[in-house]
């Protein structure tokens, strides 16, 4: 376990409501307790925290159309 917050984004895929469009749609942070806090990007940006990240994914995650990505496996993906 860290002892710090992972950051991350989401990324959608498929956007099914015309709302949020496709690409890096939020940013985030994944807290040590689980908690997940999400910005989401563009014209009706706003702030939510949720319990869990697969608690916000289970809402916003457009059947698997939007995903996490932590910035430490970005990383790792972009040193390969």
């Amino acid at each position: 376990m860290s002892d710090f917050p992972r950051p991350f984004v989401l990324r959608r895929t498929v956007d099914h409501t015309g709302v949020s469009g496709t690409g890096t749609v939020a940013e985030g942070a994944l807290f040590t307790d689980g908690t997940a806090v999400i910005r989401w990007r563009g014209r009706h940006a706003s702030t939510v925290m949720w319990a869990s990240l697969d608690d916000a994914l289970a809402v916003h995650g457009h059947n698997g159309d939007t995903r996490a990505v932590f910035a430490h496996d970005h990383q790792a993906d972009s040193a390969a």
